[in-house]
């Protein structure tokens, strides 16, 4: 009896040291072909060094596994500390992966090269996240082929070109990240077609041109158009039933009359500074109780600042370098 209790607990022990006896390989056999290839093409990078073959692919670094069907569902390559040895372009085998749905590449500032039209296999994508890197090239339009996708951030790269009309026809996505590029052209009319109302930030481009009617039909929460060479009027974009809570055109070339702008009252930061902007404070700004931020500076405005709301907490400099603005925090306005 006491023999077979010892041969027991030799098993048990020998099953718990041992993966091989202990437990089945989750991984893929396809999808951990795939993997290898996309580490042999990234040249080898330390920071995929957990990618070896002899083990579970689910359990690498960078990667996320499917609970249910162990298929690899994601891809996280991010460093905190820019990699010497990183250095490559985005490879096609990255698009042998038909269930992978979330892709980042971040902070990987010797990734460079145009964004690989294999991207567009990844039929089940909903998350793109490709920034702070060295990727060049134009956004591109087979980004519309990715139906599910909800996310798209390609900030801070040297992306060219114009803004692909063929995004406006993306059904389910909440938040566009194109901001800190080189980007040019105007603001595609399509993206009226936007049902879905997502965050877009464009912000630090060449974008030039007038906001088109159809985008003044959305309903966005968050909008950064700054620093872009846009013109005309964006008044449009406001309104007093709209979802507004943070928007920042400044440092364009907008013009128009903001007494007769209606504002939503869900406004939490309203950026309009360095732009041609005339007529007065409407006395409705007061009313914005959730307002924090608020910059008019360096416009046209003319008339004394509203009392009331949050209007007197900002300083001088939210005011300042307009034609005529007075009252308080800028001095008095004469009679």
């Amino acid at each position: 009896m006491a023999s077979e209790k010892s041969f027991l607990l030799v098993v048990a022990v020998l099953l718990l040291l041992s993966p091989a006896l202990g437990a089945k390989e989750r991984c893929n056999p396809q999808d951990k072909k795939a993997l290898l290839q996309i580490k042999k093409d990234f040249n080898n990078p330390y920071v995929l060094t957990s990618w070896k073959p002899e083990e579970d692919c689910c359990t690498w670094y960078c990667v996320e596994c499917d609970r249910k069907t162990n298929r690899i569902v994601t891809i996280n390559i991010y460093l905190s500390v820019p990699e010497t040895n990183f250095s490559a372009k985005i490879p096609d085998s990255i698009g042998l992966l038909p269930y992978l749905q979330t892709l980042t590449l971040h902070h990987l500032p010797y990734l460079t090269g145009p964004i690989n039209p294999a991207i567009a296999k990844l039929t089940n994508l909903n998350f793109l996240q490709i920034s702070r890197t060295n990727i060049s090239g134009p956004v591109p339009a087979f980004l519309a082929q990715l139906k599910k996708l909800t996310y798209i951030d390609l900030s801070f790269n040297n992306l060219s070109g114009s803004i692909p009309p063929e995004l406006g026809q993306l059904p389910k996505l909440e938040a566009l990240h194109l901001d800190r590029n080189h980007l040019s052209g105007p603001i595609p009319a399509s993206f009226g077609s936007l049902k879905s109302n997502p965050d877009i930030y464009l912000s630090h481009n060449n974008l030039s041109g007038p906001i088109p009617p159809s985008f003044f039909r959305l309903n966005l929460t968050r909008l950064d158009l700054s620093r872009n060479k846009l013109v005309g009027d964006a008044s449009g974009l406001f309104g007093a039933t709209k979802a507004t809570e943070t928007i920042d055109l400044s440092r364009n070339q907008f013009a128009f009359d903001l007494s007769k702008v209606k504002f939503s009252k869900t406004i939490i930061s309203l950026d309009l500074n360095h732009n041609k902007l005339y007529g007065a404070l409407p006395a409705s700004l007061t009313a914005l109780e959730n307002l924090q931020l608020f910059n008019v500076s360096y416009n046209r405005l003319c008339g004394k600042i509203p009392v009331g709301g949050n209007l007197q907490k900002n300083d001088v400099y939210s005011y300042f370098h307009n034609k005529c603005l007075c009252g308080s925090p800028l001095p008095k306005c004469s009679n």
